[in-house]
């Protein structure tokens, strides 16, 4: 479904026709890019994305398929306001924090809680790696306000299984779900499943066939609701082991590989083509960062994906902490590598990065909602050509209608 080449990428871009993905977005057969996973890993960037796409669409600062563009550029906008305070709670939610349980249910990790808008979103998240927006935010929402398992927990487990799985996007959007990143809580019920799923995902005669005042109810409630199947669940499935160990390809730094060389230094979020103006021989080495790896683990899936983009980037790779790849480049003659705020703090003082452009205009301050962000950011922001993104591409890469 995804394959790990800079060609399948900007096939997929090709492919967007925003005025379908306005139109049918919120269907889980809608006409949705699935570029998440190449834009999380930097295969490609936001303004690539939106460039390629208004080379053959028309598409103004307004459109649809740019506004959601910018709720990735806003979840990164609060992330780099408040670092690691998105891991928890932003505000109060809709009961205390002590209500919620830190430990997911078995039978939701197994696919076998009987209703079937939630056991099928984790089986398509275990053998795709990829879930539907939409299909995110019913599972989200059933943990927390039905179960009752802190948003937290089910975040931390999401994140290891999305082959896109990006911290800011998925945990602020779980926070917007709860309740702690947003004014209300999100629900849903069987006629918003029936409306946007295929059949097979249908939930009517659950604890979602009802009115969504019984379902603010319930999720006001401290007490989890524990009969919630249709029916007879199904056969479970068996969760795919997270891991936090790098690939066997990789090795402790090995100062040899990088003396008196100039390096360009190859992570898991800068999967693109190496910047053109590199010194002559510059080499490409990659590295699995063992700290962030300890902290997030990864499906086997997401690991394939990643391992097989960043082996065909750069065959030599260590697997070292921030300490040890201190020591390790130490012999270079230079480190550059890709700025990226998943790898900041534990990027080594000698690397050089390079900060990619942003395709919405910086805002200084944290702006605590979306729509202020918007407003702010694209003020006077009339043609496409006038986001900042845009104009620090190559000509050849924007050409509008």
């Amino acid at each position: 479904m995804f394959e790990p080449t800079l060609a399948a990428a900007r096939a997929r871009i090709t492919a967007v026709n925003p005025a379908a993905y306005a139109r049918s977005r919120n269907a889980l057969d809608g006409a949705v890019t699935r570029l998440s996973p190449y834009i999380t890993h930097g295969f490609v960037s936001l303004p690539e994305v939106l460039a390629g796409v208004a080379a053959n669409h028309r598409v103004d600062a307004q459109h649809k398929f740019v506004f959601e563009l910018g709720w990735r550029a806003y979840f990164r906008h609060v992330w780099q306001h408040r670092g690691d305070g998105i891991l928890r709670s932003l505000h109060a939610g809709p009961l205390p924090e002590a209500t919620y349980e830190a430990v997911l249910p078995l039978d939701i990790r197994q696919a076998r809680t009987g209703l079937p808008v939630i056991d099928q979103a984790v089986r398509t998240l275990y053998a795709t790696g990829y879930l539907h927006n939409h299909a995110r935010m019913w599972l989200a929402s059933y943990m927390v306000h039905l179960r009752k398992v802190h948003w937290r927990a089910g975040a931390d487990w999401l994140l290891g299984h999305l082959l896109d799985g990006d911290l800011a996007s998925n945990h602020l959007s779980w926070q917007w779900v709860a309740g702690t990143g947003s004014h209300k809580p999100y629900l849903f019920n069987a006629d918003n499943v029936a409306r946007y799923a295929p059949s097979h995902w249908h939930s009517p005669g659950s604890v979602i066939d009802t009115s969504y005042e019984a379902l603010e109810a319930l999720a006001r409630q401290p007490e989890a609701v524990r009969s919630h199947a249709v029916g007879q669940a199904a056969e479970g499935v068996d969760e795919p082991l997270l891991s936090s160990r790098p690939p066997e390809r990789s090795h402790a730094p090995r100062p040899q590989d990088v003396a008196g060389r100039d390096v360009w230094l190859v992570h898991p979020w800068a999967l693109g083509d190496a910047p053109a103006d590199l010194p002559e021989g510059c080499m490409l080495l990659g590295w699995w960062p063992t700290e962030l790896h300890a902290a997030w683990p990864w499906s086997p899936r997401r690991w394939a994906f990643v391992g097989e983009r960043l082996s065909a980037l750069a065959p030599v790779q260590w697997r070292a902490t921030s300490v040890e790849l201190t020591d390790g480049l130490a012999t270079a003659r230079s480190v550059h590598t890709l700025a990226h705020p998943q790898v900041a703090a534990v990027l080594p003082a000698c690397v050089q990065q390079r900060v990619p452009p942003d395709l919405f205009p910086d805002v200084d301050r944290l702006c605590p909602s979306f729509s202020s962000w918007w407003n702010r950011c694209t003020k006077g922001v009339k043609h496409l050509s006038d986001l900042p993104g845009m104009q620090a591409l190559p000509a050849p890469l924007f050409t509008p209608l």
